[in-house]
């Protein structure tokens, strides 16, 4: 990843030197995992000194708290965003999975350390990050609901519903490299199809 990339992924945090750190600390959580990081292997991944990084962030949790936090909100406005322009559910669901699967494939390495990384949180930061995910979840299981009251989709439980499109979209990012066969668009647009028939949707 580059520099470039971290001004993509964070456009709204300043300086460039924490946007390098974030990105550093990416790279380095993705790799060895957080536990068996250090704030000297982020710091040495960002080309500055360790004592660099506690001029933007307290500790190594905190980084990993910025890290997650924006990426829960980058996919929580991502389903929002279909929701707000669409009304069918059927093509909320197929947009929506679409965009949530292609996300975490084409940020496949930021994807993997703000969705396996999160227990690592301390709980006030935990829960801070836990409450975007249930708002996610919300979304998705709301539109499964309406989808199931006008008789589009055949679900038990839309809660479990609910979990198992995004677990699908999130497991993306343990598997999904630059070799994978598909690209992000054409891997979403398969995993919709597959959402669809799931959720009982009778496809031309």
């Amino acid at each position: 990843m580059t520099m470039s990339l971290s001004a993509e992924l964070w456009p709204d945090v300043q300086p460039e030197t924490a946007r390098r750190l974030m990105l550093a600390g990416v790279e380095s959580f993705a790799r060895r995992g957080y536990h068996a990081t250090t704030t000297r292997d982020i710091a040495s991944a960002a080309g500055m000194s360790p004592a660099a990084l506690y001029v933007h962030f307290p500790s190594k949790a905190a980084l990993l708290f910025a890290i997650s936090k924006y990426g829960h909100e980058q996919t929580l406005s991502l389903v929002e965003s279909v929701v707000a322009r669409e009304t069918d559910p059927v093509v909320r669901i197929r947009l929506l999975v679409e965009d949530f699967v292609a996300w975490h494939a084409r940020r496949h390495t930021v994807a993997r350390v703000v969705q396996y990384e999160l227990h690592a949180l301390p709980d006030e930061e935990f829960e801070i990050v836990a409450k975007l995910r249930r708002r996610i979840e919300q979304v998705v299981r709301e539109v499964i609901t309406e989808g199931a009251a006008a008789g589009v989709f055949t679900v038990g439980d839309p809660h479990t519903a609910a979990r198992a499109v995004l677990s699908l979209g999130v497991d993306v990012s343990r598997w999904y490299s630059e070799r994978t066969r598909q690209t992000p668009k054409k891997l979403g647009q398969e995993y919709s199809e597959l959402v669809l028939r799931m959720l009982g949707t009778k496809l031309s």
